[in-house]
């Protein structure tokens, strides 16, 4: 099967132009959440207001499993459409993934200069440039090092959020936004963590009133699910635990909040967190291994971040932008 069976265009997102076919730029993903979202955020800050094409992949056998290494037939492995589309490569192209990394070896060689986000596991010579998180080990003279993951957060967003969920500045403030994931390889997260985490914010509410603004991730367990809602399903607080419960209010929880709480398993959640103008605090940050670990430390370091406790008091923050700070320099480093 092709890109969604041969489509290779699913939508064009703040681009304020409907010319799909203008697109220079393409930003490439399997379509797992975490990998369109850093694409899609590069590459559209990398057009500047400029079309981007972007393309959901959806690599046949063998190649399904060998990318992002070439196999004999690779101008093949994603089906027909995209290799007819890659006889008129765009001129930038921004991929994120091992799926995608086939891509945009392809259409390296078609001409596009490439962009590839995350470690391809394989020599990052393949791509123009190659962006990692500063907290993975790899390195080289086409690596460019983030702190944290890509994603789309910046003031013009977070405004659009707001605007897009007002109920949630009726709330009383001051707003504290609990960003909940679960456990991983790196880090052990279950509801008794969050059991722990709800007594600190209980406390901190009865002393300065305020209300929870609480949503959870793809990782979270069914019994944390259900601590949630004991606890925070409830005026004045809110408890998003999927789709039963409406739209996820994610974005309008990091627009309206005056401080974030977010539990240590997920590197993207927090680099959105610390993109907003509110402190941010991280649940047992010592628990985490790792890449995670790494990274943690370097925002408490830089004093982005602080070790969630039983005050929460406020500090001031300089939001972290790394997306733009990236797209600059693959701007310079590409002459584009």
């Amino acid at each position: 099967m092709a890109l969604l069976p041969e489509r290779m265009v699913t939508y064009v997102e703040r681009t304020g132009s409907d010319d799909i076919d203008s697109a220079r730029i393409w930003a490439v993903s399997d379509g797992r959440a975490g990998n369109a979202r850093q694409a899609e955020a590069l590459a559209g800050a990398i057009a500047n207001g400029a079309p981007v094409r972007h393309v959901l992949l959806s690599p046949r056998a063998p190649w399904r499993w060998a990318a992002p290494r070439r196999l004999p037939g690779s101008l093949t492995a994603f089906g027909a459409v995209f290799a007819a589309a890659m006889t008129t490569p765009p001129d930038i192209v921004v991929g994120c993934g091992r799926q995608a990394a086939l891509a945009t070896r392809l259409l390296r060689d078609q001409g596009a200069k490439t962009i590839q986000i995350l470690d391809p596991r394989i020599d990052p010579s393949h791509w123009d440039l190659v962006v990692v998180p500063g907290h993975d080990a790899l390195r080289g003279d086409n690596v460019v090092t983030a702190l944290g993951g890509l994603h789309p957060v910046d003031d013009d967003w977070l405004a659009h959020a707001r605007a897009g969920f007002p109920a949630l500045g009726t709330l009383p403030a001051p707003r504290t936004a609990l960003l909940l994931g679960g456990g991983s390889r790196h880090v052990s997260f279950d509801a008794a963590e969050f059991e722990r985490i709800a007594d600190m914010l209980d406390a901190v509410n009865a002393r300065e009133g305020g209300s929870v603004l609480a949503t959870t991730s793809r990782r979270s367990s069914d019994a944390l699910r259900a601590a949630l809602k004991r606890r925070y399903g409830h005026a004045p607080h809110v408890a998003w635990c999927g789709p039963d419960d409406g739209d996820n209010p994610y974005a309008g929880l990091l627009a309206w909040a005056d401080r974030i709480v977010c539990s240590p398993d997920s590197v993207n959640m927090v680099s959105e967190a610390c993109a907003t103008h509110v402190p941010v605090f991280v649940a047992v940050p010592d628990s985490t291994q790792g890449g995670p670990r790494r990274f943690l430390d370097a925002l408490l370091a830089r004093g982005r971040i602080r070790a969630m406790d039983g005050m929460l008091a406020p500090f001031d923050v300089e939001p972290l932008r790394e997306t733009a700070r990236i797209a600059a320099t693959v701007r310079e480093r590409l002459g584009i």
